[in-house]
C-alpha cells in the first residue's frame, strides 16, 4: 500500500474518527438501518457521500462498472453476483425505503458499449451486455449520443429491479421506491428520471415535496432516444 494512503489513515483515526466516535458506537449497538440502497458506478468521479451529503449509516452502497443491475435469477453460468446480493440484501433484511440507480456523464462503461473490447475482457464484456439494449443506431456516438446512452442504461436498470420478486412486491405495496439519477460530473447537477415522461429533471428544479422519481408498479420506462 503506498505510503500516501498509510498516512491518509492515520489521519483518519487521529482526526475525522474521534467526531464520529459516538455515531458509530450506537451502529455498532443498534445495528444499521439505512434507508436508501446506492446502486452506483465505479467511476472514481462519483462521490456518493459527497454527492448526497449522507454520513455513516445512511446509504446501503454497491458499486460496479456502469451501475447496472444483473437478472434476478442469476446468470446463465449459475455464478455468484455481489450486486443482486446487495439488492437482496437490502430489500428483505435491511427493508430499506428506497432504490437509487445512479449514472453519470462520460461514462466509460457506456462508452465501451461502441467500441471493441480487448479478448482479455471477457468478463467486461459479458457484463456490459445488461447495458446492450440502451445503445442507439449511431456508428460514431456523439457526446449527445453517449449521454442518452447513460441515461437510456438507467432507466433499463430501474426496469430489471422490478423483475425482483421482493423488490415488486414492495413497490406494489408502496414500501419501496426505484429512482434513476444522472449526474452531471461537470455541472454538479443530477438529473432525475420522471416516469411519467421518460425524461431527466434537473433536481435542482424539483420541488421539495415532487416524487417525479419514485417509480410504480407498472414502471415501463422510455428514455426518449
Amino acid at each position: 500500500m503506498p505510503d500516501e494512503l498509510l498516512q491518509r489513515l492515520r489521519r483518519f483515526r487521529e482526526d475525522a474518527f474521534p467526531r464520529y466516535r459516538a455515531r458509530f458506537q450506537a451502529l455498532v449497538d443498534d445495528g444499521q438501518h439505512p434507508s436508501t440502497l446506492f446502486i452506483g458506478c465505479s467511476d472514481s468521479r462519483l462521490v456518493p457521500y459527497l454527492l448526497t451529503g449522507a454520513g455513516p449509516g445512511e446509504l446501503f452502497m454497491v458499486r460496479n462498472v456502469g451501475a447496472l443491475v444483473p437478472p434476478c435469477c442469476g446468470t446463465a453460468d449459475g455464478g455468484h453476483h455481489g450486486t443482486a446480493a446487495a439488492i437482496e440484501f437490502a430489500v428483505l433484511n435491511l427493508k430499506v425505503r428506497r432504490i437509487v440507480v445512479c449514472g453519470h456523464t462520460h461514462c466509460g462503461a457506456m462508452r465501451a458499449l461502441y467500441e471493441d473490447l480487448s479478448d482479455e475482457a471477457v468478463n467486461l464484456g459479458a457484463w456490459l451486455d445488461l447495458a446492450r439494449d440502451a445503445v442507439l443506431p449511431v456508428e460514431r456516438p456523439t457526446p449527445e449520443a453517449l449521454r442518452r446512452t447513460e441515461q437510456r442504461a438507467i432507466a433499463l436498470q430501474l426496469e430489471r429491479l422490478m423483475d425482483y420478486p421482493m423488490v415488486r412486491r414492495r413497490v406494489d405495496a408502496g414500501e419501496l421506491s426505484l429512482h434513476g439519477w444522472h449526474y452531471v460530473i461537470e455541472d454538479g447537477e443530477v438529473n432525475v428520471l420522471d416516469v411519467r415522461t421518460g425524461a431527466f429533471v434537473p433536481a435542482s428544479r424539483l420541488a421539495e415535496d415532487d416524487d417525479a422519481a419514485g417509480a410504480s408498479a407498472a414502471l415501463a420506462v422510455d428514455v426518449e432516444p
